[in-house]
């Protein structure tokens, strides 16, 4: 089990084709001010928030692949479904309408939101997709079995129309529906090298990642890589949704697939992959006065924003972590954005609440 050079593990990336969708690379850089603020360690920001499709985020370098999976299997129709202020849902829906792909949203209500169109579901309504809410369950995940009846009516109805679907499954990360092969990791094992040749050109080495974690598809690709490149830096996923035993086990199928989807000579294992629940809060999507505390703390260091279901709880994660020691003062930490500042704005009075409005 040798270590991969950059350019072997490129080349393997390359044999996945894609749509060029997005503006790469996106920017790496130090959060000075939060650096100093904190005492150390370094912090470094990856910003896949500024993808450029539909205000950005992590989802979109995974819809490359898909997209052209989708095209490539004769597809006009491509369904999804999550939450309903699903950042997936919404990059999904922007990557098909490119591509004069029709999207259709099986939309889950799983924390207490209002069905009004603002953030992510007032975009979803201005692309015109078509757009199916339910009940799904309360501060979690929408896992695959909640999805199954509907699809298989949207599924008939849209064959019956002469049209060929293409089911997405959530996040773009575990396989299965139409899609055969772990894309979405994929698409992370290249913005693993992305951000390994940023760090040099900015001359550190790279002693973590942190990142939100939520379907695994980023975690996993960011973990085979660190391991296949053998650099020594450590993938940390902060769990917004699931207990570190399960969303763990997810990651690690995933990250699997994707080994042997690129055809690694490579054993990950449980210890690979890192997982940290203790940030869950109450549930999935549901906000906290430490999270909108957090999303302030950053908003005013650095002025950058994030969001309060993902990024926010990541950020919470790092800040609670350097407390207790995790890292040592001349670590080299990468926070990854992963997008979602739209549900800022669905979410405002509570975050005015907390805030003290």
């Amino acid at each position: 089990m040798e270590s991969l050079s950059v350019s072997e593990i490129i080349r393997k990336i390359q044999k996945f084709p894609k749509k060029n969708l997005i503006h790469l690379p996106t920017p790496l850089y130090k959060l000075e001010n939060l650096s100093q603020a904190l005492g150390g360690p370094d912090i470094f920001i990856k910003r896949d928030d500024l993808t450029g499709l539909a205000l950005g985020g992590n989802k979109s370098r995974k819809l490359e692949f898909i997209i052209h999976d989708v095209l490539d299997k004769g597809a006009d129709v491509i369904i999804t479904w999550a939450s309903l202020q699903s950042n997936w849902c919404l990059q999904t829906a922007a990557a098909a309408r490119k591509f004069g792909i029709t999207p259709i949203l099986i939309l889950f209500k799983t924390y207490d939101l209002p069905e009004e169109y603002d953030g992510n579901l007032l975009l979803d309504f201005i692309l015109d997709a078509d757009i199916k809410i339910r009940e799904g369950p309360k501060g979690g995940v929408v896992k695959a079995e909640d999805v199954e009846e509907i699809l298989e009516e949207i599924i008939l109805d849209i064959k019956e129309g002469g049209h060929s679907p293409y089911v997405a499954p959530i996040g773009g990360s575990m396989v299965g529906g139409s899609m055969e092969k772990p894309l979405g990791a994929i698409s992370y094992v290249s913005a693993f090298v992305e951000m390994l040749e940023q760090a040099e050109a900015h001359g550190f080495e790279m002693d973590y990642v942190i990142h939100a974690s939520g379907s695994g598809g980023t975690q996993a690709g960011l973990a085979v890589a660190a391991k296949a490149l053998k650099g020594g830096t450590k993938v940390l996923g902060i769990s917004v949704s699931d207990d570190k035993e399960t969303f763990g086990k997810d990651v690690l199928t995933v990250a699997k697939d994707t080994v042997n989807a690129l055809g690694l000579d490579l054993e990950i294992n449980k210890e690979d992959i890192i997982v940290f629940d203790e940030y869950i809060g109450e549930g999935y999507g549901i906000i906290n006065k430490e999270v909108s505390d957090t999303i302030r703390f950053a908003a005013k260091k650095e002025g950058i924003f994030l969001d309060p279901v993902y990024t926010g709880k990541a950020m919470l994660a790092l800040f609670d972590l350097i407390k207790k020691g995790y890292f040592k003062k001349e670590d080299k930490v990468v926070f990854c954005h992963t997008g979602g500042t739209p549900a800022l704005f669905p979410n405002k009075d509570k975050i005015s609440k907390f805030l003290g409005l």
